[in-house]
């Protein structure tokens, strides 16, 4: 006979079964129920299906309480996991965007495991401030006068037109009115700091003349941003930095730079000619430029404020400050990655994200190689070693392609799209990308330690 909705137990008479008393003394009665709940839920749904189980469970059987068990194992488990980046994308934003170098997690492990002088000047014995430990390094590093570092790029933005044109105007080209991600507009984050938007220009061609015509009594800041994630081709046209800074000197305005993600080496040699050095856009003599610690930058979450002496003393003072602080953890992250620029590190090689961005294409090659190995001693047939384009991400050079190596892979019996969710599933979670109805693997966002993890989770998909 087949079974019933009507054969499901209740779940207070399960609790009282002993297998299932004795999991609510190992955990607790609140955990045992709501994973008892959930399980008694999988079955109604079964028994609801097209094609429902001939018979239930034994409730009051071993078996039954170790898969009760498991559903609290899997509830307890942490909702923010490592994953394998294996989709091509260096600086994947929903994959947390840049990578750290262990320098950056021990300097945060430490910051965590101990008390820090965070804000005590151990000179003096008094009250320092939380921005000296890193205002030094930027400044050495862009050639700015001074620094402050937010807890984002956004803040960043927020802060620094909060303090310098609240109840004023903003002059900012239409061309540059960007949405970041999650549907923030820089149109929005301007009106939130008090300061009103005098848009010039048109969407594909801005002039000096028009930033000089907008300007009046009012205006208090000449607003660059860079487009990050898109680009006007064609028919367009917009001023230089030192056109603009000569103009904002002569009016007495301000002319800040968002450069959203901020890189502190020049990257054209690898095929990034987007991406201006914050250095050489303050020689150009823009005033403040804000930029991302956790993207080119290749350290944790972060706002950089660099520029004017005098216009930085106005955002530490600023009350907003303290809601938009760096805190310890992610400071002692950006000090430590910040080092690393400076002799006798070589940034290209200890910070991850510039590593793989900058890693010759015959070592992207050889990975693909070894993997394919790997894969094939565990029982993967169908493995094919294609060119592919890799992208920096995290709206940075968004026409700017890498080129990398993947592995193409099928399973027989699998679709694409299960097998992406098999691995998405496994431990570690593995995220490549679908083409062709085959899972691409693309090595250039892979290291090396993590091919063996790669192929034990194929392994674990093969062995069901």
């Amino acid at each position: 006979m087949t079974a019933s909705l009507k054969d499901l137990p209740q779940i207070e008479a399960l609790l009282s079964q002993p297998s299932i008393a004795d999991l609510s003394q190992a955990y607790s009665r609140a955990e045992t129920a709501a994973a008892l709940r959930d399980v008694i839920g999988g079955l109604r749904a079964a028994l609801q299906s097209a094609t429902p189980p001939a018979a239930l469970p034994d409730f009051a059987g071993g078996d039954f309480a170790a898969l009760v068990a498991l559903q609290i194992t899997a509830a307890r488990a942490p909702s923010l996991r490592s994953v394998i980046n294996a989709t091509g994308v260096i600086i994947h934003t929903n994959l947390g965007r840049a990578r750290m170098a262990p320098q950056a997690i021990a300097a945060m492990t430490g910051a965590g495991a101990d008390a820090t002088n965070l804000e005590l000047d151990l000179e003096t014995g008094k009250r320092g401030s939380r921005h000296a430990h890193v205002e030094g390094l930027i400044r050495d590093l862009t050639g700015a006068e001074a620094a402050v570092v937010v807890n984002n790029c956004a803040a960043a933005v927020l802060l620094s037109l909060m303090a310098t044109a609240s109840g004023r105007s903003v002059v900012a080209s239409r061309g540059e009115l960007v949405e970041i991600g999650g549907s923030f507009r820089l149109p929005d984050v301007i009106a939130q700091s008090g300061a009103r938007l005098r848009e010039v220009g048109t969407t594909n061609k801005t002039r000096v003349a028009d930033y000089a015509d907008a300007i009046d009594d009012t205006t208090a800041v000449l607003l660059k941003s860079h487009t990050s994630n898109f680009r006007i081709v064609g028919f367009t046209a917009a001023p230089d930095r030192q056109a603009l800074a000569r103009l904002a000197s002569e009016r007495r305005v301000i002319l800040m730079e968002d450069l959203g993600s901020g890189v502190l080496v020049d990257l054209t040699r690898f095929g990034l000619s987007d991406e201006p050095v914050v250095s050489d856009v303050l020689k150009a003599g823009v005033d403040l430029v804000m930029f991302s610690g956790d993207k080119l930058l290749g350290g944790p979450q972060a706002g950089i404020i660099a520029g004017r002496r005098e216009i930085v003393a106005e955002l530490k003072a600023h009350p907003l400050m303290r809601a938009l602080r760096i805190d310890k953890l992610s400071l002692a992250a950006l000090e430590a990655t910040l080092r690393l620029y400076r002799a006798p590190h070589d940034p290209l090689q200890e910070v991850p994200v510039l590593r793989m961005l900058s890693e010759p294409l015959e070592d992207v090659a050889g990975r693909a190689a070894a993997l394919a190995d790997r894969l094939a001693m565990v029982g993967v047939r169908d493995i094919k070693t294609e060119a592919t384009s890799a992208r920096v991400g995290g709206g940075t050079s968004p026409e700017q392609d890498l080129p990398s190596r993947a592995l193409s892979i099928r399973l027989d019996g699998m679709s694409a799209e299960a097998l992406a969710a098999a691995l998405r599933r496994g431990p570690p979670p593995v995220i490549g990308r679908i083409a062709q109805d085959r899972v691409l693997l693309d090595m250039r966002s892979v290291q090396d330690d993590e091919l063996p993890l790669i192929a034990e989770a194929f392994a674990a998909i093969l062995r069901r």
